[in-house]
C-alpha cells in the first residue's frame, strides 16, 4: 500500500478552462494529482474520501493580504484609509513583535483553511515568524516584507536587508510551499531610490514584487503633486513594472494607466471588500479584463475586511462590477472562479503548479458540500452555485500539497481553541502597550 495516496471519488469537478462530465474520481500520489477518471481502482490506496454531493475545485488563492492583521480585526472600523492607518493601525503596529505576528498568522491560517484558501500572498513584518506559522499550518504562501523608508537612506538599507534575509532564509522552505517576493509598500511610502533598487535586485534574484498601487484618490493626488505623474505612470517611468509585479488594489486608473498595465503585463490583485469598507472606490475590473489583464482576488488584511473568506470576496467582486457598470453580464461566475484560482496562480508565477485540476499539478484541492440550505436546489451551473450561493462555511475538506488540512469541517493540523486563546491574549497586550 502506498503511504501517501488519497482517492477522492464521486466528485463533481469544477476547474477553470476544463469541462469534466458527470462524477469523477481523482487520485493524489504524494503531493500531486496523478489521475482523473470516472472510475479509479481502489486497490493500494492509503485513504479514500467519498465526495458524493460535493464539488471539487482547486484550492483558492488569495493574492493580497496581511495575515497577522487578524489580531486587529474590528479595531478601527468605519474610517478612511488615511485615518485608519495613521491614527490606529500604525500606532498598534509599533508594538508588534515576532510572537504576535506568529500567533496572528496562525489565526489567519485557521480561517484560510476553513474557508478553502490554500495559497496566500502576504506583505507584512516579522515574516520569518509568519513563515513558521505557514510551515505548521501546511498551506502555501508567497511572503514579502513590507518595505517602507520614507526617503531615509539608513532605513532603506535596512528594509532591503530585511527582505533579502527573508529570501535567503525562507524561499523554498516548508517542502517548497513558501516563495519570497520583494514587498515595497507603495509609491508614497517607498522612495524612488528604494523602488529602483528593488527592481534591480528582483531581476538579479528572480523574485517577484508585491506593491500597493492606486488605492485611494488621495494617493493619486499626492503622487501626482510630488512626481507630476499618476502612480502607474511614475512606476513605468522608473522601470519598476513588469510581468513579475503584483499591484494590489489598482482602483483609480486612467485609460493610459490601463494601457501601461497591459503593456508591462502587470498582475492586478482586486480587493473589493476592503476598498468598499474604506470607501476607497471601485476598481475598473471589467475594463482590465477587456484588455486581457490578469486580475486575481485578495481580501486585504482582516482589519479592513474583516474576514478572509475568498468565496464571499469573489461574490462581492462580481456583484460590484455588475452594479458599477449597470451590466449584469460582466464578471460572470466562470470568470470569478478563474479569478480565485488560475488567475491567482498566474499572478504569483505558480500557474504551472497550482490553480487548476490537472494531472501533474500540485494536489491543492477543496471540496464544497452542496448538502446545505444555501446550496439547495443544485444549480445547473457549478460555478453559479459557488459564486452566488456559497460561502466559506460550505467548505468541507481542504487539501494542500497532498496533505489533508481539514476533513468534514474539522481541522487536522492546528489546535483552534489554543490559537483563539493566544490571539485574544495578544490583542489585550497590544492595546495595553499603546
Amino acid at each position: 500500500m502506498n503511504d501517501n495516496t488519497i482517492l477522492i471519488k464521486n466528485a463533481f469537478i469544477l476547474s477553470p478552462n476544463t469541462n469534466f462530465e458527470g462524477k469523477q474520481s481523482l487520485l493524489i500520489k504524494d503531493d500531486v494529482i496523478s489521475e482523473i477518471a470516472p472510475q479509479i481502482d481502489e486497490i493500494d490506496v492509503d485513504k479514500i474520501i467519498d465526495a458524493t454531493g460535493k464539488i471539487l475545485l482547486p484550492g483558492l488563492i488569495n493574492t493580497h493580504t496581511h495575515l497577522s492583521m487578524t489580531l486587529f480585526r474590528g479595531l478601527a472600523d468605519d474610517l478612511s484609509l488615511d485615518s485608519w492607518l495613521n491614527d490606529h493601525i500604525w500606532p498598534m503596529e509599533a508594538n508588534l513583535n515576532g510572537d504576535y505576528c506568529y500567533i496572528g498568522a496562525l489565526l489567519g491560517a485557521v480561517e484560510l483553511i476553513k474557508s478553502g484558501t490554500t495559497t496566500f500572498s502576504d506583505m507584512y513584518f516579522y515574516m520569518e515568524d509568519v513563515a513558521r506559522a505557514v510551515d505548521e499550518a501546511g498551506i502555501r504562501a508567497v511572503l514579502s516584507y513590507g518595505m517602507i523608508d520614507f526617503g531615509d537612506e539608513e532605513k532603506r538599507k535596512n528594509e532591503i536587508r530585511e527582505n533579502l534575509t527573508l529570501f535567503e532564509n525562507c524561499n523554498g522552505m516548508a517542502d517548497g510551499r513558501i516563495k519570497v517576493f520583494f514587498g515595497p509598500h507603495s509609491p508614497y511610502t517607498a522612495s524612488e531610490e528604494l523602488l529602483i533598487k528593488v527592481r534591480e535586485l528582483a531581476d538579479k534574484y528572480g523574485m517577484g514584487i508585491h506593491i500597493h498601487v492606486s488605492e485611494t484618490q488621495k494617493e493619486i493626488n499626492d503622487v501626482s503633486e510630488e512626481k507630476g505623474l499618476r502612480p502607474f505612470e511614475y512606476l513605468d517611468k522608473i522601470g519598476l513594472l513588469g510581468p513579475d509585479v503584483v499591484a494590489a488594489h489598482s482602483v483609480w486608473l486612467s485609460d493610459e494607466e490601463i494601457e501601461i498595465i497591459r503593456k508591462n503585463d502587470v498582475k492586478v490583485s482586486h480587493n473589493p471588500c476592503s476598498n468598499m469598507k474604506l470607501a476607497s472606490g471601485i476598481a475598473p475590473v471589467s475594463k482590465l479584463l477587456e484588455n486581457d489583464i490578469c486580475v486575481s482576488i485578495g481580501t486585504d488584511g482582516a482589519s479592513s475586511n474583516n474576514n478572509l473568506d475568498l468565496i464571499e470576496e469573489l461574490k462581492t467582486a462580481s456583484l460590484l462590477q455588475k452594479v458599477s457598470t449597470l451590466d449584469p453580464k460582466v464578471l460572470n461566475s466562470d470568470e470569478a472562479i478563474a479569478m480565485g484560482t488560475i488567475k491567482g496562480a498566474e499572478a504569483l508565477g505558480l500557474d504551472s503548479e497550482i490553480g487548476s485540476i490537472e494531472v501533474g499539478k500540485k494536489a491543492d484541492i477543496i471540496l464544497i458540500d452542496t448538502n446545505s440550505a444555501n446550496m439547495v436546489p443544485d444549480s445547473s451551473s457549478l460555478s453559479s452555485n459557488i459564486i452566488y450561493s456559497a460561502n466559506g462555511s460550505n467548505v468541507d475538506t481542504t487539501i494542500c500539497n497532498g496533505k489533508v488540512l481539514m476533513e468534514n469541517k474539522k481541522l487536522t493540523v492546528l489546535d483552534e481553541d489554543e490559537i483563539y486563546a493566544k490571539a485574544r491574549q495578544a490583542i489585550i497586550e497590544l492595546k495595553e502597550a499603546i
